[in-house]
């Protein structure tokens, strides 16, 4: 297995899952997987779940037969379900003020990412709340800018807990690469919680060089803010 390749399709397979909220959409990430999918990446996509939609994808936007802002319906990660949903899932006007207020009084914190859960107008949406909001706020453009700094600290505190239990775990070759190709999103994330998140991120560098557990001690909780 090459290495490099693996944790590079690896990386694209997460952008393709998780276009719905990366900003900027199939325009953003269509460029990123033109670019880095290299003959050894596309033979490591085919080895991977869904990676060979993916790569009948980057074939459809190298050929021009897709636009770089977009993907053939059948290619939709998750057989465009997520797309389906937050379209035909229209807000009230109920919704609307519940969500407005929800969003204003928003806090950088794990209590503000628990209030924000516990809005009605979220729960409606299940899992999916952060795709159902975003497309929502396509008729609030106002709230927009508030609505990003959310989807940061959710993705903050996901990125925390998931760093912290790796740490406490044997690390796979294919888990290392994984990690290899999310570095990116930790780099970016973790150094929202000051001292602690580059400590933490240190934390994950050492680990795939070491490629066994930390100490409990060594994975500290989340700090209350960002």
């Amino acid at each position: 297995m090459n290495a490099k390749a693996s944790a590079t399709a690896q990386k694209l397979l997460n952008l393709y899952r998780q276009e719905h909220v990366i900003f900027g959409g199939w325009a953003a990430v269509n460029q990123v997987f033109v670019d880095e999918a290299t003959p050894d990446v596309v033979r490591e996509l085919r080895e991977l779940p869904t990676g060979k939609n993916l790569v009948k994808h980057i074939e459809n936007l190298r050929s021009g037969k897709t636009p770089m802002d977009s993907i053939d319906r059948e290619l939709l990660p998750y057989g465009g379900m997520m797309a389906e949903t937050v379209a035909t899932v229209p807000l009230t006007p109920d919704e609307w003020t519940e969500l407005e207020s929800g969003i204003n009084s928003f806090t950088t914190d794990q209590q503000g990412l628990d209030n924000i859960q516990q809005l009605g107008v979220i729960k409606k949406f299940g899992d999916q709340w952060l795709v159902a909001i975003r497309a929502a706020l396509s008729a609030r453009p106002d709230l927009v800018e508030k609505w990003s700094i959310i989807m940061k600290t959710y993705r903050a505190y996901y990125l925390w807990k998931v760093a912290s239990d790796m740490l406490n775990q044997p690390l796979s070759e294919r888990a290392r690469a994984q990690l290899q190709a999310d570095m990116p999103e930790y780099e970016t994330y973790l150094p929202m919680f000051g001292d602690a998140g580059v400590q933490l991120l240190e934390k994950l560098r050492s680990f795939i060089s070491a490629m066994k557990p930390i100490d409990d001690d060594n994975a500290p909780d989340a700090p209350t803010t960002i």
